[in-house]
């Protein structure tokens, strides 16, 4: 028998995005290959270092191009209430079969912006950044929050003139996220 490590390049796990594509992957391989699969990494070091060099880099430019108050606002990509709640019995997203029990989801991306911000001690403080959800969408009833738009709003009344944005539940660049930070958000 053959192994096969298999990593979702979305370091938050959720039952509705990495466990759709673990199940793709089993189903894929149909027991040829016996698949380890690293379901969620939201909290790993190399991670945590690499967006924090990023943060770093956007935070010293936006303090030297702008005066006044910036905050930092740690974003992630929002996903049904539903689909993360705990339920007797297993949730059906798009087709397929989920597990019941709570799903880790905002819990993971919420533990990814807190480490990052910890990376930045020298130059965030604690009270400097925030977290939000973006790209709610409008079926199946509540999706998590808070919202970016809200949060961008709530930062304005508190007197900041510039938010530095950083996905953390994208390794690349997304189009989605790029067309929220880029111009929606603007």
């Amino acid at each position: 028998m053959e192994n096969i490590t298999a990593i979702c390049l979305a370091p938050q796990n959720s039952r509705t995005s990495v466990g759709l594509f673990k199940r793709a992957v089993e189903n894929a391989v149909a027991g040829s290959f016996h698949v380890d699969f690293v379901a969620g990494w939201a909290d790993h070091p190399m991670l945590i270092k690499a967006f924090a060099q990023r943060m770093q880099a956007a935070l010293s430019t936006a303090r030297s191009k702008r005066s006044g108050r910036v905050a930092v606002l740690f974003i992630a990509h929002s996903v049904p209430a539903r689909t993360i709640e705990p339920s007797e019995s297993p949730v059906e997203y798009h087709g397929m079969i989920l597990a019941n029990g709570p799903d880790c989801y905002a819990d993971d991306c919420k533990e990814t912006a807190p480490l990052v911000a910890g990376e930045l001690k020298d130059s965030l403080s604690p009270d400097g950044w925030y977290f939000a959800f973006q790209s709610q969408g409008m079926s199946g009833g509540p999706w998590i929050g808070p919202t970016v738009e809200d949060t961008l709003s709530q930062l304005k009344a508190d007197g900041y003139g510039t938010v530095v944005i950083q996905p953390v539940g994208f390794l690349c660049d997304h189009v989605e996220a790029l067309y929220d930070i880029d111009i929606a958000f603007q």
